[in-house]
């Protein structure tokens, strides 16, 4: 509704992708004024990246769970959509288990500290060795924890953007996403909530190294990094500079 409500009186639009940018020509926006950019939360995520590479303290707080899951494949879960509460959160809960179950797989799962999560969670999962629940985490460490992981396992939305910027394929825990231009190109897989689903959907990636490739070395609808500098250059032109 916000970016509806903006459109109309903008004089410059800058969209993240060509599904986004057709959108607003549907509404009549004028083409001389659609920019087609990327998103800026990659450029955010790449300078992060070099900046926890440069200096590890700044994500330091996870080096005892990569100590710990050495030589495991890292599953990243992230789930806290409020229409997954309830029968959702809880098969989600027991796939969680069935996959952490594998003796070459961990689980790094930073838990929402919504009660409608932690006491599923909680009942469900109790305390597993190859299941790290941990408190949230700052954007530094929730970079690393992107580049540590296999495969992503969410219900989120922006991490459908991020996680395909570091080659990591995306099983989203949603009938539908705001964000299908990630299902298109191949680096986001609608799955649901389905207990079985859940759990037959990420031992194929994790056995299937075709179908693995496929998805981490698709095309990242959402930018390649430089849609701020994109968005300077076009400011810029626009101000006479």
């Amino acid at each position: 509704m916000n970016r509806r409500i903006v459109a109309p009186i903008a004089t410059l639009h800058f969209a993240p992708t060509d599904t986004a940018a057709e959108a607003l020509r549907r509404e009549t926006i004028a083409e001389d004024t659609i920019h087609v950019t990327g998103n800026t939360v990659i450029d955010a995520l790449h300078w992060t990246a070099d900046r926890v590479a440069a200096d590890p303290s700044l994500a330091a707080g996870l080096d005892a769970i990569a100590t710990r899951f050495a030589g495991k494949r890292i599953i990243l879960v992230t789930t806290h959509r409020r229409e997954n509460f309830g029968d959702g959160m809880a098969a989600i809960a027991r796939a969680i288990g069935r996959i952490a179950a594998r003796g070459d797989v961990a689980v790094l799962f930073p838990v929402h500290p919504n009660p409608n999560v932690v006491s599923v969670m909680d009942d469900i999962l109790g305390t597993r060795a190859n299941v790290a629940r941990i408190e949230p985490l700052d954007y530094p460490h929730f970079v690393r924890a992107l580049g540590m992981a296999d495969i992503v396992l969410t219900d989120s939305g922006g991490v459908q953007e991020e996680a395909p910027a570091l080659g990591k394929p995306v099983l989203v825990m949603r009938e539908t996403t705001e964000r299908p231009e990630g299902v298109a190109a191949g680096t986001a897989r609608l799955i649901g909530t389905d207990e079985d689903r859940i759990v037959s959907e990420i031992f194929t990636l994790l056995d299937d190294t075709s179908r693995y490739s496929a998805m981490a070395r698709a095309h990242n609808p959402f930018g390649d990094g430089h849609a701020a500098a994109k968005i300077a250059k076009v400011v810029a032109h626009a101000v006479g500079l």
